[in-house]
């Protein structure tokens, strides 16, 4: 019996040491994150990162720890997610963080498992979410036109998006704070339509990007398929591939925001399936060809639940042929084969962000020389073929 007791007070203590830390948010030493033309910089050091999409109300707050935890096994630094603006603001000025929509509970677990954390605001997520995540009654405000230069939309808006970084604030969730937030996204996809709204898609996208910054979350934003993104706001990519991307400015890095592993399931259609060696040869061009960062989405795609399907003919799974199923199980070998490719991108992480931007030669078709110049010696380079 003495035996037995001696044994579980470790435990008991490991188990009290985890919940203190998930209490205080106290994961990480505080530090910066910055950026340059080759990479994110992470308390001072430039990082090749490994992101996993997980959408917190895809999925049960029961299921959380597992799915992180899978993740990081996965070869996974970052975890992913967007907000959603209807569910965390059902009713007009009344917030709902509770349940599946605990976006700090999911934040603090990210943290206390040593994972980093980039979250897309939007507040539009599109996202196949019922409404592309906008609240039903954001309709009936008088004179409101989404996603324009309208000041009733971008009123709204503001105050969204300033919720949920004064919340993330007040629990000392942002990086220099100690906390996993690395990476944050205004907006979503936008440059896609903003020629349909005329000059005034190209205010409002300045406006949305003046606004986030000015809301003082201390790291860097993004904003995802839009080329024409302020100096200040790094434009990425979302596509099968990522490896031809370029930022529409030399002093930023290269980032996949959405790297689409599979895709979503529409009523009486086959499930859509996306090879592990398509993919992994996607990844592995993508960071031989000086990116910084991708994002799976889905790494679990999960469940809609209730009625936030975002489509009249999408299926309640969102399970996206992620490396985790809809349950949270291995999709084997998908989830296997990814974690191979991340272990071996992790061995070359030293020598990837110690050299500047790669150049290449034409040999002939289908065949290629590249090289990377070592930083701080230019007579240094890494040569394939």
């Amino acid at each position: 019996m003495a035996a037995n007791k001696a044994l579980s007070l470790p435990l008991i203590l490991t188990a009290l040491t985890l919940h203190l830390t998930i209490i205080a948010g106290e994961y990480f030493t505080p530090f910066n994150v910055t950026y340059d033309h080759r990479a994110l910089i992470i308390g001072g050091k430039r990082r090749i990162l490994i992101s996993a999409g997980i959408h917190y109300p895809r999925a049960t707050p029961e299921m959380w720890p597992k799915l992180i935890a899978r993740s990081k096994e996965g070869g996974a630094d970052v975890i992913e997610t967007y907000t959603f603006w209807n569910g965390h603001e059902p009713t007009r000025g009344q917030y709902n963080f509770e349940g599946r929509y605990d976006i700090v509970k999911f934040a603090k677990l990210v943290g206390s498992h040593g994972l980093y954390l980039f979250i897309r605001i939007g507040p539009y997520a599109c996202a196949e979410w019922n409404f592309g995540g906008f609240p039903v009654w954001l309709r009936d405000i008088p004179g409101i036109e989404f996603r324009t230069d309208n000041a009733p939309f971008k009123e709204e808006m503001e105050r969204y998006v300033k919720k949920i970084v004064d919340l993330m604030i007040a629990e000392s969730l942002f990086s220099w704070q100690g906390g996993p937030i690395i990476l944050l996204q205004i907006e979503n996809e936008y440059g896609n339509i903003e020629s349909s709204f005329g000059p005034k898609g190209k205010i409002y996208m300045k406006w949305a990007a003046e606004m986030a910054v000015g809301l003082g979350a201390g790291v860097p934003w993004v904003m995802c398929r839009q080329t024409d993104a302020p100096e200040y706001i790094i434009d990425t990519c979302n596509a099968y591939y990522c490896d031809a991307y370029t930022p529409n400015s030399g002093k930023k890095p290269k980032i996949w925001t959405e790297n689409w592993d599979g895709w979503y399931a529409d009523w009486g259609e086959r499930l859509p399936h996306r090879p592990s060696e398509d993919i992994a040869f996607a990844i592995a061009r993508f960071f031989q060809r000086g990116g910084s960062l991708q994002n799976y989405y889905m790494y679990f795609g999960g469940t809609n639940f209730g009625r936030t399907a975002g489509g009249p003919a999408q299926i309640t799974s969102y399970d996206y042929d992620a490396p985790l199923d809809e349950y949270g199980l291995l999709r084997q070998p998908k989830w296997g084969h990814l974690k191979d490719l991340h272990a071996a991108i992790k061995l070359c992480e030293p020598a990837l962000v110690a050299a500047d931007s790669p150049q290449y030669i034409k040999l002939g078709p289908k065949q290629e020389s590249g090289q990377l110049a070592i930083l701080g010696n230019p007579t240094r380079y890494l040569t394939w073929m």
